[in-house]
C-alpha cells in the first residue's frame, strides 16, 4: 500500500499543479496540496503525518508562489 501511495502522489501533483492564476492563490494550492501529500509520505516514512504537513505545506507553498505565470496583456499586441 505504501509504494502504491507513494507513487500516485507525482500525478495528483501533476493534475492539481495548474490551479490558480495568482500569486496567492497558487500560494495556497499549492501549500494545500503540499500538505496533503507530506502528510501521507510522512506517515510512510515513520516521521509522522504532522510534521509531514507542516514541511511539505511550507515547500508547496513556495512552490506554488515561485511558479506563478506572468500576466502579460496579450491583447494588447492582437493575439
Amino acid at each position: 500500500m505504501t509504494k502504491k501511495s507513494l507513487a500516485v502522489l507525482p500525478f495528483v501533483a501533476l493534475l492539481a499543479a495548474g490551479c490558480g492564476d495568482t500569486w496567492g492563490k497558487r500560494a495556497v494550492t499549492g501549500g494545500a496540496i503540499g500538505a496533503g501529500s507530506g502528510a501521507v509520505v510522512g506517515a510512510a516514512t515513520g516521521m509522522g503525518p504532522l510534521t509531514g504537513a507542516v514541511v511539505g505545506g511550507a515547500v508547496g507553498a513556495g512552490v506554488g508562489a515561485a511558479t506563478t505565470p506572468s500576466r502579460r496583456d496579450y491583447n494588447r499586441y492582437g493575439y
